[in-house]
């Protein structure tokens, strides 16, 4: 008699499942095979859970017939590291300046231990996660960054701007079934040393490189603010045109990331979206329900300027 009572309950309180894995389809069927790179960054990447769920939505995505590239850098682990190493960490016109000595260290906070320990989340649930940084196979190249404080160059250090992507590494190990997990380290064109490059600016290049589908960075806001500090509505949707008009008015620690999205949408990425890294599972959330969370960014409409 238990079977036959019990039956009904248990398959109601299943449908609900049911009906979040159908919602899940039609972006399943646009989104097998493509490619989507994500950037790591934020609180998603200093506190536990968060770190755990982000490995999950990724094997996910790696399951679900999507072929995801991880690019990150390494902000609060790399000033921890510089402070036990006593070397005093200055920020120059929003970017770290990056002397010989620091630059040893960078290097060895993003690919010794930040992409260590993502690589090892990722494979606890398979041999899927190959690290990599951009000194490898060649794939990103950069020069010497010089930003302009008052109208002066002002030299940094060994702060890259990229100018050159190689993605034949990256592309051999998505045709392998592998998660990629990308080190915004870069190699040098013109010496023999590395450059640090900013992650955001360093998952759009090799987004736009890659032909994505899509490029999602993780940070700590709920998305683009529509009128901060007087609202916290977030901007849901909006065209390159747009956004390069907002630019000028956004915070400093935003630029980067809306600098990347617009780059990666206007050469070729279907979408740039910067979500909230902070929402367990929020690469799902993004990816696979209609709602959506986070701002997304689209290329300029046929007829727009």
């Amino acid at each position: 008699m238990s079977n036959g009572s019990n039956g009904p309950t248990r398959k109601h309180t299943a449908l609900p499942k049911a009906e979040i894995l159908i919602e899940a389809l039609p972006w399943l069927t646009r989104h097998h095979g493509k490619t989507v790179v994500i950037k790591f960054g934020g609180n998603a990447m200093v506190n536990e859970d968060l770190k755990a769920a982000f490995a999950q939505d990724v094997v996910f995505l790696r399951h679900a017939g999507l072929k995801p590239v991880v690019v990150h850098g390494g902000g609060p682990q790399i000033s921890r590291a510089l402070d036990k190493a006593g070397i005093v960490s200055e920020f120059r016109a929003g970017l770290r300046v990056t002397t010989e000595d620091a630059m040893d260290v960078v290097r060895m906070v993003l690919a010794g231990q930040v992409q260590r320990e993502l690589v090892g989340l990722l494979n606890r649930h398979g041999p899927l996660a190959v690290g990599l940084t951009g000194e490898d196979a060649h794939t990103i190249t950069a020069t010497r960054h010089q930003p302009e404080i008052d109208g002066e160059l002002v030299d940094i250090g060994r702060v890259g701007e990229i100018t050159e992507i190689d993605t034949g590494a990256i592309e051999a190990l998505l045709a392998d079934g592998r998660i990629p997990v990308v080190s915004s380290v870069a190699r040098s064109q013109d010496d023999h040393h590395v450059y640090n490059v900013n992650a955001d600016t360093a998952a759009a290049a090799l987004a736009a490189a890659l032909g994505a589908e899509t490029l999602m960075v993780l940070t700590d806001v709920e998305g683009l603010y529509e009128d901060w500090p007087d609202s916290d509505e977030v901007i849901s949707r909006l065209t390159a045109s747009q956004l390069e008009k907002l630019l000028p008015e956004l915070s400093s620690g935003m630029v980067p990331k809306m600098e990347g999205c617009l780059h990666a949408v206007r050469n070729g990425v279907t979408t740039a979206r910067v979500i909230d890294g902070r929402v367990q599972h929020s690469i799902l959330l993004e990816i696979f329900t209609d709602e959506g969370i986070g701002t997304m960014v689209v290329p300029d409409e046929q007829g727009e300027p």
